[in-house]
């Protein structure tokens, strides 16, 4: 299966369809997963935008998203994959922003004071070459790659025997050129290993440079993932040696990344950490700020906020869970959930059906029906949820949500179904849908 993860289109499309068309895909579930980091951003698993398609049709997930960090190169692969195997999808983007309103509190970036986490929900394609939509989509690319080449620079200075090229060490490791910290701390243990191998004198650098004992250093590169944890604490978080506090000017306003969103007829997300920083202590506060700002959905990674071992900490977060999302159902904002897997260890999908969770699985799948029924609607019938048509269209946000819903719950679109909705246009899509 090697290939359904391999850098060329071709190879992991025909991977694709070989194992579609030998699997049982007949499993079903009420489970959603609609936030899956791929490789062009960073999975832990390395998984492709087709190969996340592969898995959540396999394990008969009800609706799953692409989710990646500054990027929507996979939003086509990801939306065409989908239609093969008549899977509900949708595509959305994650990037940081600065809200000057929240300047002395951290929020969802812990540490980084003003700093937030922030989503574009429901991209249904990309933005057309020369477009402002496109230019903004670039630069947040080129922010991005501007902020990995000045950390790649501080660790070089003061780590020159492991010293990175990113043309040469980090870029291949990714599919379009687009790189996140951890394909930088990828090729920093890389270096590390290349330079001091994994035996005595890796075991006795790593020991140095992370402060342990050779015996841990040792036991960590024979744990790739947990060595990649603690190197980029030590090389790229608060107090690390490459770190640098960001400031207003390092990530864009909230309201620009807001109406760029909107602007691509896509859904603004606010996003939710799990309510222990002083941004996000009052739920009902934070609501309101991000519904002023235009937010309409949010998103929240469940697993982080109950799966806790120390029963305090988990009393703390399952009360914060719940008090963002009744804020949320209060506003009649669709919610968002999903597990990232942009690490390894994570869940492929939050489990649905247990004590915690099951209480608001109705509210979770109603945001899975509503981003891909917006979907559906906006890439086929010119009519997106966050349209001037839309809002004309609806009284409330909660008659506007059920109509969504109900297109987002109808068996997921297939080929088939997408060429017969190209081939006969917007307006009688829409009116097919609409019945």
């Amino acid at each position: 299966m090697a290939n359904i993860n391999s850098f060329d289109l071709e190879k992991r499309t025909a991977t694709f369809d070989k194992q579609t068309n030998s699997t049982d895909l007949s499993t079903k579930s009420d489970n959603v997963n609609m936030h899956f980091h791929s490789f062009y951003s960073y999975n832990g698993e390395g998984w492709s935008p087709t190969n996340i398609v592969f898995e959540s049709a396999k394990t008969g997930l009800y609706a799953a998203a692409l989710c990646d960090f500054d990027v929507l190169d996979g939003l086509e692969e990801f939306i065409t994959a989908s239609e093969k195997v008549g899977m509900r999808c949708a595509t959305n983007l994650e990037t940081r922003v600065y809200i000057n309103e929240l300047s002395d509190v951290d929020i969802s970036s812990p540490g980084e004071p003003g700093v937030s986490y922030i989503m574009g929900g429901g991209f249904y394609e990309l933005p057309k070459e020369g477009t402002p939509q496109a230019d903004t989509l670039q630069s947040i690319k080129d922010g991005a790659k501007t902020r990995n080449l000045a950390l790649i620079s501080r660790i070089n200075a003061k780590l020159q025997d492991i010293a990175l090229n990113y043309e040469k060490d980090v870029l291949p490791l990714t599919p379009a050129g687009v790189a996140t910290e951890r394909h930088i701390i990828t090729a920093y243990v890389n270096k590390i290993f290349d330079v001091y191998g994994q035996e005595a004198k890796g075991a006795e650098y790593l020991s140095e440079l992370l402060g342990v004992d050779t015996d841990t250093a040792a036991e960590l590169i024979a744990n790739r993932p947990t060595l990649e944890e603690k190197v980029r604490s030590k090389l790229a978080k608060a107090g690390g040696i490459g770190y640098a506090q960001p400031s207003k000017d390092t990530f864009p306003a909230v309201e620009d990344f807001i109406n760029w969103v909107s602007s691509c007829g896509a859904i603004p997300m606010a996003t939710w950490l799990d309510g222990t920083s002083d941004g996000e202590a009052d739920a009902e506060a934070l609501m309101e700020l991000m519904s002023s700002k235009g937010c309409v959905a949010i998103n929240i990674i469940p697993d982080r906020n109950w799966n806790i071992k120390d029963e305090a900490t988990a009393k703390i977060k399952q009360a914060n869970l719940k008090a963002i999302i009744e804020a949320s159902i209060k506003r009649d904002i669709p919610i968002n959930i999903g597990t990232e897997m942009n690490k390894k260890g994570l869940p492929f999908v939050d489990k649905l059906d247990g004590p915690i969770l099951s209480q608001y699985k109705d509210e979770f799948r109603k945001g899975a029906e509503i981003m891909v029924g917006h979907t559906i609607l906006a890439r086929y019938a010119n009519f997106s949820y966050t349209s001037d048509a839309a809002n004309r269209m609806f009284k409330t946000i909660a008659e506007k949500n059920e109509f969504f819903r109900k297109v987002g719950a109808l068996p997921g679109l297939t080929t088939k179904g997408a060429e017969h909705f190209k081939a006969i246009g917007p307006e009688a899509t829409f009116k097919i849908l609409s019945k």
